[in-house]
């Protein structure tokens, strides 16, 4: 691996040939299997993973250059190829994983190279057959299918048509008639394409439930764990985390809600009041994006812990694309150019609050993701989903001392306020997501109205507050249609509430000893992936989500800032 990379706009990796990666792989296992000791065997180990690194480095630089310009031919070919390509190179990958899996020297590989790597690659053999490709591929039709209808949304309102994501603006208008107008004119169309929505979920549903049948699992859910690289907890342990967010987080949230109610000067909050907890709107940057660069790499600099130092070099090296332009692709994203060691962030700047939560989390990635760049294994590199979140949610909490330089001291304490508040807000829906998907799973054949009364249960469960008016489509169990999660990323939604509860830890831990939080923080990104998500929180002095008491000192914080 490279220690120093050219400007990003100069990176031109070449576009890798089936034929040469085959043989490749030829070369590394024949060396594999020929291997005389142990030594032999770490060889070809480095080899092959010299070769993922390569590949990974293509198709990030590639995936980078398309999302910048959306518009540019080259760049939306060079994407097309990639996404041609890379599916390609999967079985020779599986089949390498699988000799490495049986070797005789296997004790000694993982002494050598962490055990946690050789867990990655069982759950990777374990939860890919060719049996299933041709699912694989009906499942990935009906995913766009949902994305697609969504995304199509032509919604009538106030004398103009919106796409769903431009109405979902509305939820935060300072005006609660445009709120609920516009809220019902979004659950207006998924009443009109409920039965769509619902058959392509059923679809989905015995389809992934096939699969795992398939692959000899007792249900998706157990397949779905281990494509989720959970490898040092199952069902029961998140069946008690979501106990104690019930137990502990819904009664905290049920109070919030009346303050709310109070602080907006309503009787009761509403569905389409959720987003909104102060009159005076979302703070905003006092600066453009050059302005809020200078502040930021001041905070980092004062961070210490070389983020000053690493911020500089994203800087220099082009590393960060933040101004929102035409063409460009929306969202935000952190991803790895592995042969140089260093992380990319792309990000859309546009004068809101979002612009720096999403720039810390990206940040929190970026430097996880440079931390751990001398690990083992690219493995190592990023961590399992569950633990990705961390760092990046850690980091946003970890710059709150900072808030005051983009914002000014009032709207920086306001800042602060509405985001503990949305985020305590959003871990009992979080679970809820993750609750349903268990019941769903365990019942692949229940029929769409059998699914409605699941949702409703897990409202009057986790979200006992939630009221949507005369809306007959969401009151009566059909607001999941809306979470993209459920159709496309099955039982991902969960990671977001196991980091965020480890994430305020950070944050509770900070205001007591900050010097001692950032060097356990610091040490936790320089891991990368190296243990599963328990060993990586534990080592780091955080309770695990799933030890009871997780979320006994989050909340006692919580009470204390916002006087509840």
């Amino acid at each position: 691996m490279q220690t120093t990379l050219p400007h990003f706009d100069s990176l031109k990796p070449e576009t890798p040939k089936v034929d040469d990666v085959n043989v490749e792989y030829v070369v590394i296992s024949a060396a594999f299997d020929a291997a005389v000791d142990v030594a032999g065997r770490v060889a070809a180990i480095k080899r092959w993973d010299a070769l993922r690194i390569k590949l990974g480095t293509w198709q990030s630089v590639v995936h980078a250059r398309f999302t910048q310009d959306t518009k540019n031919e080259d760049f939306k070919t060079a994407k097309d190829r990639e996404s041609e390509l890379s599916p390609k190179f999967l079985g020779p990958e599986t089949e390498f994983k699988k000799m490495l899996l049986k070797s005789p020297h296997r004790a000694e590989l993982e002494t050598a190279f962490g055990a946690q790597a050789f867990r990655v690659w069982e759950n990777d053999v374990l939860t890919f057959d060719p049996k299933i490709e041709a699912d694989l591929v009906a499942e990935s039709k009906l995913i766009s299918k949902y994305t697609s209808l969504k995304s199509g949304a032509q919604i009538p309102f106030r004398d103009e048509n919106y796409n769903l994501s431009r109405l979902a603006a509305f939820a935060m208008d300072a005006d609660r008639a445009t709120r609920q107008a516009a809220s019902e004119a979004q659950w207006d169309w998924f009443a009109s394409n409920a039965a769509e929505l619902d058959a392509i979920y059923d679809e989905l549903v015995k389809l992934r439930h096939t699969m795992s049948q398939k692959l000899s699992f007792r249900n998706y859910v157990e397949m779905a764990y281990r494509m989720r690289q959970r490898s040092d907890y199952d069902e029961a342990a998140v069946a008690k985390f979501r106990a104690q967010v019930r137990d502990d987080i819904v009664p905290l949230a049920l109070a919030l809600k009346q303050t709310q109610a109070k602080d907006l000067g309503i009787d009761k909050v509403m569905s389409w009041d959720e987003k909104v907890w102060d009159l005076k709107g979302s703070p905003r940057p006092k600066g453009d994006h050059d302005w809020l660069m200078a502040r930021a790499q001041t905070m980092f600099d004062e961070l210490g812990n070389g983020m000053g130092e690493f911020f500089a070099l994203m800087r220099e090296r082009g590393l960060l694309d933040l101004k929102a332009r035409d063409g460009k692709a929306g969202g935000g994203y952190c991803t790895s150019i592995t042969e140089w060691g260093l992380p990319f962030i792309f990000a859309n700047f546009n004068g809101t609050s979002g612009d720096i939560t999403v720039f810390t989390h990206e940040m929190g990635h970026a430097f996880q993701n440079y931390s751990s760049r001398k690990q083992r294994l690219s493995d190592y590199f990023w961590p399992s989903y569950d633990a990705a979140e961390v760092h990046s949610m850690s980091l946003e909490y970890l710059t709150w001392p900072w808030m005051d330089e983009f914002f000014g001291k009032d709207d920086a304490d306001r800042f602060r306020r509405q985001e503990l508040l949305s985020k305590l807000a959003f871990l009992p829906y979080g679970v809820a997501v993750d609750h349903f998907q268990h019941l769903v799973y365990a019942e692949p054949d229940a029929t769409a109205q059998r699914r409605r009364e699941m949702w409703q249960e897990m409202e009057r469960t986790y979200l006992p507050w939630r009221n949507y008016g005369c809306m007959p489509h969401a009151s009566q169990g059909g607001m999941w249609q809306a979470q993209s999660h459920i159709y496309g990323t099955p039982f991902y939604y969960i990671d977001y509430v196991l980091a965020e509860t480890c994430a305020m830890q950070f944050w509770v831990r900070a205001d007591k000893d900050r010097a001692a939080a950032m060097k356990d923080y610091v040490a936790l990104c320089s891991r990368g992936g190296e243990a599963p998500f328990q060993s990586l929180v534990r080592g780091a002095g955080l309770v695990s989500p799933f030890d009871d008491g997780c979320l006994t000192d989050v909340v006692g914080q919580a009470k204390r800032w916002l006087g509840v």
